[in-house]
């Protein structure tokens, strides 16, 4: 092989993924949202769904999510992405239908949302980026945040006592029937981040055969809400949030 055939985009070991933009990304130093959305990027394009597949994107970090991926997206109001997703995929059979929701908006304003399309099996994907803080709005207790986690409206620590108990919101959608699969990944590594383009890509392939409801939540860390480096927060994220939000499939229907 020339070096000239060496040096050329499809040759590489890495290239970036022709779905996402060159606009520079609004996210923290060390946010899990940038990779999530190259390996979104990357199964859309593997299956060849680049002009079939519309996004879902409420209120949260991940709102600008069109700035970064060129498919077709809209934008819901807080916590109703799954609702705008039900209505997209049954006038639209044959589109790839997602949507991209943090914990406030999926496990807080969008609950109900979320339990009842996943009840009823919509042929939907539900990405759920889970890092157990309100990181848009000031770094306030989500529903996920872990007992004894510290934030701004929780500056001694989740008390159960006074706050409930941190939300299992992927446990409960297993137990629904119309989900097909739920699982738990992360992106923090290599490794973690292969498997996790794997569950993608099986939860897109579930929803275009028509399988129910996929949910694949991310758990994820925040940087400027857990007011850590990026390096610190993953370490945390591994002591502290894998063992209470333990990753792997919740629900994998064949």
């Amino acid at each position: 092989m020339e070096l000239n055939d060496i040096v050329k985009p499809e040759n590489l070991v890495y290239t970036k993924p022709k779905l996402m933009n060159d606009n520079p990304m609004h996210y923290c130093p060390g946010c899990s949202h940038g990779v999530i959305h190259k390996l979104i990027a990357e199964v859309v394009e593997e299956m060849g769904m680049e002009e079939k597949t519309i996004g879902i994107s409420p209120v949260g970090c991940a709102v600008f999510a069109y700035n970064y991926i060129d498919i077709d997206w809209i934008e819901a109001a807080h916590g109703r992405a799954p609702a705008i997703a039900t209505a997209v995929k049954r006038l639209n059979p044959s589109k790839m239908v997602f949507t991209y929701q943090g914990d406030g908006d999926l496990a807080a304003i969008g609950t109900a949302e979320t339990i009842h399309a996943a009840n009823r099996g919509e042929n939907i994907v539900i990405v759920f980026v889970n890092n157990a803080i309100y990181g848009m709005t000031g770094g306030q207790m989500a529903p996920t945040t872990l007992e004894g986690m510290k934030t701004s409206t929780c500056p001694y620590g989740r008390n159960v006592a006074l706050n409930g108990y941190p939300l299992k919101i992927g446990d409960l959608l297993a137990k629904l029937e119309g989900t097909c699969l739920v699982t738990r990944q992360s992106v923090q590594n290599a490794a973690a981040i292969r498997k996790a383009k794997k569950a993608l890509r099986k939860a897109f392939e579930n929803s275009m055969n028509g399988k129910g409801t996929s949910v694949v939540e991310f758990v994820s860390t925040c940087s400027s809400g857990w007011k850590m480096t990026p390096e610190k927060a993953n370490q945390w994220m591994e002591e502290h949030m894998f063992p209470f939000y333990p990753l792997g499939d919740l629900k994998n229907v064949e």
